[in-house]
Order: structure tokens, then C-alpha cells, then sequence
């Protein structure tokens, strides 16, 4: 999802960060392609096809220029802008190694300069989100897919993202700012397809952290941060005891919110939700539960995140 932002609005995304995820439009709609030729989620796992080359990058390059040329994107040249990194683990049997360095290679072919883009290859990670010291150990691929790596993914990609200049550390040990909790719903595209109703795969609510200067009036950057699948606040594992949720637990152990403090970085968290037999793990929608738009500009999740980017953006109170 966060390379689908990224490249659909790439006129008002400085920069992404991506862990463990494939190029744009990977899956072309086909739910086959995204279990078994972008990741290895398909059951069973011996009949998952990743190679060096199951994404085809070239089709996946000239789709994503047709997108642009119809105007169903914004125009493929300000991808060429960003600031790229891309984080995998060595270990990770989900999403392999082998589709995030395809990824690289979608971004070099639309022509990002090298010297845009960096990678981080953690040699004993598994399908997680690192940090220095919270989570389950870095090689497991379990929930809270979130990993004891000794390596600060949050800060790698906020300082990627907002280099060269280095990140200012936060100095205490709690966060500075607060987390608001709002409603998602009123982002929801007006005009989306009344039988679109349920499958929006939206959840009610979404989580805002800001500081207060930033809350003041403050000129600060917005980062969104997106959760992985079964990462969501309302995701319920099945092996959960009655009653527990995941929560809030990505929204405030991911690492963002220490080093948006003294950065003047508002971060944005938005939800997805578990639709049964659609979308049972929660995940943002990168192979097409929602409709055939899910990756472009019409896309009913992609426009309520560009939504809530408008909203912050104008300074407008709400």
C-alpha cells in the first residue's frame, strides 16, 4: 500500500519507505499472481512461484506509464523525486528477498537515480517490521510482526525519507506528543459505489500523533504509516484469547513516534480492517477485494488517505 500511494500521488509524496513488499500493481488484480508470484502466501506453500523475475517488472513498468498517461495516476516523472528505502529480511519466507529487490528494480526503470534509493537487507530477519529492542525475536515471522532486530526501521525511513540531515533523538523516554483517535468514515469518497459499502475494508477509526507545536500551527511534515496485515487495531488473532485485540499495538511500538517528536513529523495511522472471506487478515487492499481501482487514484482506499493527507495539510481545524 505504501508503494501504491507513493506512486499514485507521487506529486505530494517526498519520499516512502517500504518493508517487504513488490512493485506497483504487482498482482494486476489477480489474487493468484499476489499469493504465489509476489509473496509465498498461497497454501499450500509449494505452489508458490517467486523468482528473480515473477513479478515482471517491464509489464508492470509500462502499466504503471499507461496508468499515468490516462491520468489515473499523477504523471510518472515525479516518481523520479522521491527519496526510496526499502527494508527486507534475509529470512523472510512471505515476502522474499527476491520481490523487494525487483521492487528496486521497477523504481530504476521509471528512472529513480540510485543515489535516491538505499536498502537494508537485515540478515536474521524474518517477515517484521525491526526495531532495536520491542517485539518477538527479529527471525520470527509471528504477530505482532514486529521484530527485536537491533535495527531502527522507523528511524532508517523517517531519515531517509527526510535526509541528509540527521534525525534529531527524542531524549525522553515517553512520547512528547498525543495520540488522537478520529473517525474514518468521514473520509470515505462521497461518490464511492453504494455496494461498496461493506468491502471498503476501512475501519471506523484511524490514530493521528502530533506535538504540540506541530498542533500549535507549527510548519511539520506529515508521514503516513502504514500497518502490515494482521497488524491492524481490530485484527483478532485466532489463537487470541477471547476478548484480545491486536490494538494499538503498531501504532505505538513501530518506532515512529520517538523520532517524530523533535523532527517536526506528524504521523498518521491509518486502519484497515478484516473483511471475512474477502480480506480475514486485515491487510490494505494490493490485489483488487475492493474493485478493479484499488491501485489508482479511484480506489476507495487510496482516496481516503488522500483525503486525510488534504485535511492535514490544509491546516484546517477539524
Amino acid at each position: 500500500m505504501a508503494v501504491q500511494l507513493a506512486v499514485a500521488y507521487s506529486s505530494i509524496i517526498k519520499g516512502v519507505g517500504i518493508v517487504a513488499a513488490g512493485p506497483y500493481y504487482c498482482s494486476q488484480n489477480n489474487l493468484l499472481i499476489a499469493t504465489s508470484r509476489c509473496s509465498c502466501t498461497i497454501q499450500p506453500t509449494s505452489a508458490c512461484r517467486v523468482s528473480t523475475d515473477s513479478t515482471d517488472v517491464p509489464r508492470l513498468v509500462s502499466l504503471t506509464r499507461t496508468f499515468s498517461g490516462t491520468h489515473m495516476i499523477d504523471d510518472v516523472a515525479g516518481i523520479t523525486g522521491q527519496r526510496i528505502v526499502t527494508i527486507t529480511g534475509a529470512n523472510d519466507a512471505t515476502v522474499p528477498s527476491r520481490i523487494v529487490t525487483q521492487l528496486q528494480q521497477f523504481y530504476a526503470a521509471l528512472g529513480v537515480p540510485a543515489q535516491s534509493m538505499t536498502h537494508i537487507e537485515i540478515a536474521d530477519a524474518g517477515h517484521t517490521m525491526p526495531t532495536i529492542n520491542y517485539g518477538v525475536a527479529c527471525a520470527k515471522s509471528e504477530s505482532p510482526f514486529i521484530g527485536k532486530c537491533h535495527v531502527d526501521g522507523a528511524k532508517e525511513i523517517l531519515g531517509w525519507i527526510y535526509g541528509p540531515d540527521p534525525l534529531v533523538p527524542s531524549g525522553a523516554e515517553t512520547p512528547q506528543g498525543r495520540f488522537i483517535r478520529f473517525d474514518q468514515s468521514r473520509y470515505l469518497p462521497a461518490n464511492r459505489p453504494s455496494r461498496s459499502s461493506w468491502t471498503t475494508g476501512m475501519d471506523t477509526t484511524g490514530w493521528l500523533y502530533i506535538r504540540n507545536t506541530c498542533e500549535a500551527g507549527a510548519s511539520c511534515r506529515l508521514h503516513v504509516a502504514l500497518h502490515g496485515c494482521r497488524q491492524g487495531q481490530t485484527y483478532l488473532p485466532l489463537d487470541s484469547r477471547p476478548g484480545l485485540f491486536y490494538g494499538t499495538t503498531f501504532v505505538r511500538h513501530a518506532g515512529y513516534t520517538q523520532w517524530a517528536d523533535n523532527n517536526r513529523i506528524v504521523v498518521l495511522y491509518p486502519q484497515a480492517v478484516s473483511i471475512p472471506g474477502l480480506n480475514p487478515n486485515g491487510c490494505w487492499d494490493w490485489w483488487g477485494y475492493t474493485n478493479r481501482h484499488f491501485a489508482d487514484q479511484q480506489g476507495v482506499q487510496m482516496r481516503s488517505i488522500r483525503n486525510m493527507i488534504g485535511q492535514l495539510t490544509s491546516g484546517a481545524k477539524h
